[in-house]
């Protein structure tokens, strides 16, 4: 088996999809798994600065350092610049990383290693880290994605889609973007055994004998806050509980005494919330990113077997049997009605198919025949 260098997100907290896969891929294969190298520029705030000084110290809000995760994993911080525009800029971030990725490489004993990017921002670092191919994870429309440097990605995921060997995109939108020679549809995955397994609730649920309907994942620019507002508004006999990280300025959920907000939770935590509420929301706005997105949390809502209620969006259409799609606050309010009078008629999805690990088997047989 060949080992693999991969360029994701910071390890730790929420567990993305490249994490999920790479994690399965690690039982077979050493991984060296290097933290955000940033996909926008800083600015000139106490957020940004506090972010580009980390990347510079080579430190990491997921808390690690330069550690093993488990036997085969090891977790590295780098001193660079992120997202670099000017060619000067690139090749000064690009020997950073060099110099300080080499070393940690030859000392590991990767065998013959894989570069796995999921992240357009690592184009420049291709042919230079001793790899035997290269491959591109695309979880998301970086063209859209909220708070990046736009043209800058754009760049470095036109040069690192030139020089990938194999590409992965988790939306059928996604695919449409890349070479079709060399491009796979790479639908996410769910943890089956972790939401399907029965778990104790929350002790931090509402415990009112109201019915709860319930969201987690990070609170961004993709979540429609107006019609979250209407709708708790216009329902004050239900519960909103909303789980996950604050990435806006100031919390934007409404300040009603239906409306609770519980802070982030562990990943392996979740079961115990979305086991037990009444209702699983999907509340986005309709943007290109959620157009073109696959939310991690849609197949886990479907294995923890509650009632969904989402927006619409394109990657709901093969679940379209189990979910409730309402376009505005007049069609959620009567889904919540519809619950409230049939709360035990859930048609369950079976997902027993898209666990991550028949999705990490299929990476693993794509990877060998590079």
């Amino acid at each position: 088996m060949r080992d693999l260098i991969v360029f994701g997100e910071d390890f730790g907290g929420l567990p993305s999809s490249t994490q999920h896969i790479v994690t399965r891929l690690a039982k077979t294969r050493k991984v060296l798994w290097v933290n955000s190298i940033g996909l926008r520029q800083p600015k000139f705030t106490k957020h940004d600065i506090q972010r580009a000084l980390n990347k510079l110290l080579g430190q990491s809000k997921s808390g690690f350092s330069s550690e093993n995760y488990h036997d085969n994993i090891t977790i590295v911080n780098l001193r660079t610049i992120p997202a670099p525009k000017s060619t000067f800029a690139r090749y000064v971030a690009k020997s950073l990383i060099c110099a300080q990725l080499k070393p940690v490489i030859k000392n590991l004993k990767l065998n013959n290693p894989i570069l796995w990017s999921s992240l357009p921002t690592t184009a420049d670092l291709c042919g230079h880290l001793g790899e035997s191919s290269v491959v591109y994870y695309c979880g998301d429309d970086f063209s859209s994605l909220a708070g990046v440097d736009h043209h800058t990605v754009a760049e470095h995921e036109s040069h690192l889609v030139d020089r990938a060997d194999l590409i992965l995109a988790a939306s059928s939108k996604l695919v449409t973007k890349f070479p079709q020679s060399k491009t796979h549809y790479l639908p996410h995955g769910v943890d089956t055994t972790l939401f399907e397994q029965p778990a104790p609730r929350a002790l931090d649920l509402p415990s009112s004998k109201r019915r709860v309907a319930g969201f987690y994942g990070s609170l961004s620019q993709w979540l429609d806050y107006a019609l979250i507002e209407q709708v708790c508004r216009e329902n004050p006999d239900w519960e909103f509980v909303f789980i996950g990280p604050i990435e806006l300025s100031a919390n934007p959920l409404p300040e009603l005494s239906n409306v609770h907000y519980l802070g982030p939770r562990p990943h392996n935590e979740l079961p115990r919330y979305s086991q037990h509420w009444d209702v699983s929301l999907l509340p986005f706005v309709s943007n290109d990113q959620i157009k073109s997105c696959s939310p991690l949390k849609l197949l886990e809502y479907l294995a923890a077997g509650s009632h969904i209620i989402s927006t619409p969006f394109p990657a709901l259409a093969q679940y379209q049997d189990y979910v409730d799609v309402v376009r505005d606050a007049e069609q959620f309010s009567l889904a919540l009605g519809r619950v409230a009078i049939n709360p035990n008629q859930i048609h369950n999805a079976d997902v027993s198919q898209n666990s991550w690990d028949i999705r990490s088997e299929h990476v693993n047989r794509m990877l060998e025949s590079l």
